[in-house]
């Protein structure tokens, strides 16, 4: 009786057992027929889910993987394992001509309705159009039949193998498979350093964001404490940490030389100098870093390495060599070990693009009491005037510019500034170096607008610009604030110095203003650098 029960029971168990794997197979069967229906429905209204981009394992990945494998190894030198590159997977229109696509690519995700940036960048003053870019006013001439080698030139950046400095061999890759890094350089010409409507900036500001980290070191030489930090993808970013929290002022009882620099200082400084549409800053973004994992444990700099320590607190801190505030007393801490601090994109090597240092005419004595020359002559700017490269061209008006973006942002450290040294004297200034902005904003120092002041002229796509940011609704202040909100870091300025820009930018016009009025021609003080497009 026993094992009839236990025969019974068993039959039954595989009965049951067959049913379930029968309804298995049934809704297996049932979700394949089904997905293509699904597919074919999202391909048609366009409503297929967008988190992923495209699955993983869709061949029309494929290509753009092996394409961009290969052309990270010939840029390596080697057959190490790489990353993907930084461009995201199934994003972006594939590039017929990789120069238009770089100047004039698909902005509309930029303008979002509602947007006052958006509408700012469609206003007639930001599409005023640019000069022809031939080859001999690109930074970079793309040789298709040369590859493109990178290795350590015993610098901190990555140069070419080629012997010939104006070539930038790339391998027979498509444009569009090229890390944002390369792209950037790639796009820099004589009139600017990267285009109005550059679709690549998202893509760019987002990696330096979040792309992992490989290598960490020092940077030599400046005052204070910066690393170089290199990514999977052989870019390069220069790291500033965080020193001050946002609502901090610079001590009264500063000197100027001795100030802090501010990482959101140069966050806020790229998107400033993009608003004024000036564009000579290279692109900054804000990132969280762990000092433990991106820093400490991958460094190979052993001064560096002898600098960690835990607080008392238990908070992993560093300090590094430099001439300020490198010692356990000015030790930069993580909470515990997460640090705030910005990241730019590094300009190509030097070795591959050099650049030119000018000692700024206007340059501050760094002496606890001596004066400049500027400071104490009021005619000083007529003996500029004649002094080449300020004799002829644009190069004092390119100055002003900068003076304006100094003053807007309070750096009283413009002490030298740089160009490509490829284009002469005929290109615009690059505006670097800009962690002692935004230190003050209960003081506004009018000395720093004194190029300004003295040569009373300024580029009248300039002082149109600056009229328009002054009145609604294109506020300088609102500008900002919205271009600063999508920092991962954001808020970034305390409001304070948003409030600050629109007094300063009203003390700019009034100094134009009292130029105009003393001024026998008016065109002297407004040169007209847009001819009948204004």
């Amino acid at each position: 009786m026993r094992r009839r029960l236990q025969t019974l029971v068993q039959r039954k168990f595989k009965i049951v057992l067959l049913l379930l794997l029968l309804l298995a197979l049934l809704l297996h069967l049932a979700m394949d027929l089904a997905l293509p229906t699904a597919r074919r429905r999202w391909s048609c209204d366009g409503k297929a889910p967008k988190a992923s981009g495209a699955m993983s394992g869709s061949p029309l990945l494929a290509g753009p993987k092996k394409l961009s494998l290969r052309i990270l190894q010939d840029f390596s030198g080697s057959n190490g394992s790489l990353e993907k590159s930084s461009h995201p997977q199934g994003v972006g229109p594939r590039a017929k001509d990789p120069e238009i696509q770089h100047q004039h690519g698909d902005v509309n995700q930029a303008r979002t309705k509602g947007s006052k940036l958006a509408a700012l960048f469609e206003h007639p003053l930001y599409n005023i159009p640019m000069p022809e870019v031939t080859d001999k006013d690109k930074l970079f001439v793309v040789n298709p039949m040369e590859k493109f080698s990178l290795q350590s030139s015993g610098s901190d950046e990555w140069v070419s193998s080629s012997k010939a400095e104006t070539i930038l061999p790339t391998g027979k890759t498509a444009y569009d498979t090229y890390p944002a890094w390369l792209k950037f350089h790639v796009g820099i010409n004589r009139y600017e350093l990267y285009p109005r409507r550059d679709p690549l900036m998202p893509t760019l500001l987002h990696d330096l964001a979040t792309m992992r980290i490989v290598s960490s070191v020092q940077k030599s030489g400046g005052t204070q404490l910066k690393l170089i930090m290199t990514f999977p993808n052989y870019g390069q970013a220069l790291f500033k940490p965080m020193k001050q929290s946002r609502d901090q002022e610079t001590p009264v009882d500063f000197f100027y030389f001795s100030d802090f620099e501010r990482h959101n200082a140069e966050i806020a400084a790229f998107h400033l100098d993009r608003i004024l549409d000036f564009r000579r800053i290279p692109p900054v973004s804000g990132r969280l870093v762990n000092i433990t994992k991106e820093i400490r444990d991958i460094t190979t700099d052993k001064k560096l390495a002898k600098t960690f320590f835990i607080s008392p607190a238990g908070n992993v801190c560093f300090y590094g060599e430099c001439s300020y505030y490198c010692s356990t007393e000015h030790a930069l801490c993580g909470k515990p070990d997460q640090l705030e601090g910005s990241m730019a994109a590094l300009l190509p090597d030097k070795a591959l693009a050099k650049r030119r240092s000018w000692r700024s005419p206007w340059r501050r004595s760094y002496h606890k009491s001596k004066k400049a020359e500027w400071e104490l002559n009021p005619n000083y700017c007529a003996q500029v005037r004649q002094t080449p490269p300020y004799d002829r061209g644009h190069r004092l008006l390119d100055l002003i510019d900068m003076t304006v973006l100094d003053f807007l942002m309070g750096n009283m450290d413009r002490h030298h500034y740089e160009t490509f040294e490829k284009f002469g004297n005929d290109t615009f200034l690059l505006h670097l170096d800009n962690g002692r902005g935004f230190g003050t904003h209960s003081h506004d120092e009018m000395s720093i607008l004194a190029p300004l002041q003295q040569c009373c002229s300024i580029k009248k796509s300039t002082y149109l610009r600056l009229q328009l940011l002054a009145t609604e609704p294109y506020r300088l202040s609102e500008l900002l604030r919205e271009a600063l909100a999508d920092d991962p870091l954001a808020p970034i300025l305390a409001e304070p110095h948003l409030r600050a820009l629109d007094r300063r930018l009203g003390k700019v016009l009034a100094a134009v203003g009292r130029c105009l009025a003393r001024a026998a021609r008016p065109g002297e003080v407004v040169v007209d650098d847009v001819g009948p497009w204004v």
